[in-house]
């Protein structure tokens, strides 16, 4: 019986896995407009007037344990060259056991003090403070609300250019998130990238074709509307969440590049793991949660919108003219490509080919080894230009009759082709590194050319992390915990170095 099983499904290896590259070919071709926008990126990027009016904002920030932090942040804030009478600064100090709120207080933040230990995520501390500020001052009394973490530095002007875009009409904005110890060591400065590499290849475009980018934890500006009805977001991601909810709503979300903060990374790759599977965990979480709306709004478009913003509403004109008529069009259009966008963001493309390379690719290629044999298989196959390198190298070719070992050889042989195609994704990797080092020169913190070359070779692991975390992530219960800063960087070092630089 054992061994009708193995040849039915070793007979139905040519068929499989013709279904294999067509599955291949299209989870291609659902990302190739990606391709479009790193060329965007490249050379464009959406521009703002100098705005006409100064908005009134609510600062909110999230703190922890922020001591060493907290007063920088402030400071910064407080250093910005926008009007004082135009903003409020909040800060939520979460279930903290140092003096984050003492301090908060002293640099003239309304604190908010929570304790809930069973509650542990930054959106449950947001969402507590959005209800303060609602009931001491009324969520309306503020045009919109900016979200910072207690890590974070701010330009001088990086609040001018927000309301730049924001008087322009945007309603969700981020901003040019930069890196304050980008050259501490390799863990930092993979995340350092990263944030680079998004903005390039992600909002740059996004923001010129007037779609929605993705909002990345912190550093962005939205409209009171969005907390009209309170914070809805208490996932391990509440930025992932609040991106694909406001897609979901026909929301854009656009990018400032002109205005540009700093964040702390983690130094520590225990830590970075640990929080890169909390990541991954909650792009799991949204997908489930928005990604079936989003799915909707691809065929449908507005026609069937998740309604958590209740005051969101899809109307039409009466008599509409034909301009109107086509600009309902376009906006269909544009809403419905942002929904597929953002919904192929949030499925886990990674785990997908991973179970497609386990039952192709290992399982049914095994029996058919068994079945039929290894025929002069090159161990050198591939299609990537390291496997083709070695193949003009070296002619290894493996032979076996059928058989178990002829499965285990098959299943190894295969296992070994996807190590060699990931060392040549490894190094073009570093190509990426090597452009963002020389087209965000001017920006990035000046260090040694050794580091450079050091930080190139280890930033392709920022990617096998995240792929291996969804992997593990899918399975693994996942809880929320603090990532320590102790940083004592001011903005003040910052603009001292740049510009000495």
């Amino acid at each position: 019986m054992i061994l009708n099983i193995i040849d039915s499904i070793s007979s139905f290896y040519p068929l499989g896995s013709k279904i294999n590259s067509v599955l291949g070919t299209i989870l291609s071709v659902i990302v190739i407009h990606k391709a479009f926008y790193f060329v965007i990126g490249m050379f464009f990027t959406r521009k703002f007037k100098p705005a006409k009016e100064y908005h009134k904002y609510g600062i909110c920030i999230a703190a922890r344990n922020e001591k060493y932090v907290i007063g920088n942040l402030l400071d910064s804030i407080n250093k910005n060259d926008y009007p004082k009478d135009k903003y409020t600064i909040f800060v939520v100090a979460d279930n903290c056991t140092d003096n984050t709120a003492e301090i908060a207080r002293s640099k003239g933040a309304i604190c908010y003090e929570r304790f809930d230990d069973k509650h542990k995520t930054k959106g449950f501390a947001l969402q507590f403070l959005f209800k303060n500020i609602e009931n001491d001052y009324g969520i309306e009394s503020f045009e919109g609300f900016f979200i910072f973490d207690a890590d974070n530095l701010l330009k001088s002007d990086y609040l001018s250019k927000m309301n730049d875009a924001f008087d322009a009409g945007c309603k969700i904005i981020t901003s040019y998130r930069n890196t304050k110890n980008f050259d501490e060591n390799w863990v930092a400065s993979t995340y350092a990238l990263h944030w680079i590499r998004s903005i390039r290849t992600n909002h740059r475009a996004r923001s010129v074709l007037r779609l929605a980018t993705n909002i990345q934890g912190t550093g962005f500006l939205f409209t009171n509307e969005i907390v009209k009805n309170g914070w809805h977001y208490t996932s391990l991601t509440e930025d992932r969440a609040l991106t694909a909810d406001a897609v979901a709503q026909g929301y854009q979300i656009t990018y400032q590049d002109e205005a540009e903060f700093y964040d702390e990374q983690p130094v520590s790759l225990k830590i970075a793991l640990r929080q890169r599977l909390r990541w991954s965990k909650g792009h799991l979480q949204a997908f489930v949660e928005t990604g079936p709306y989003l799915f909707i709004n691809i065929f449908f478009g507005k026609r069937f919108l998740k309604t958590n913003w209740t005051n969101y509403k899809y109307t039409r004109k009466k008599n509409r003219t034909f301009k109107d008529f086509m600009l309902d069009v376009v906006e269909s259009i544009r809403h419905r490509f942002a929904s597929f966008d953002t919904l192929v963001q949030l499925t886990p493309l990674s785990f997908i080919n991973l179970c497609r390379w386990l039952l192709f690719s290992v399982i049914i290629y095994g029996f058919y080894t068994y079945t039929n044999g290894i025929n002069n298989v090159n161990i050198f196959s591939g299609g990537n230009y390291l496997a083709k390198a070695l193949r003009d190298l070296f002619s290894i070719k493996i032979s076996l009759g059928p058989g178990i070992n002829a499965l285990f050889i098959g299943m190894l042989i295969t296992i070994w082709f996807r190590i060699l195609y990931r060392l040549g994704a490894y190094f073009s990797n570093m190509l990426m590194a090597i452009y963002l080092f020389i087209i965000e020169d001017a920006r990035i913190k000046k260090m040694s050319l050794l580091n450079k070359i050091l930080f190139t070779f280890t930033w392709p692991t920022f990617d096998i992390i995240g792929r291996y975390t969804t992997y593990v992530a899918v399975f693994k219960k996942v809880e929320w915990k603090p990532i320590p800063h102790q940083s004592k960087v001011t903005i003040d070092d910052l603009s001292n170095k740049a510009g000495a630089k």
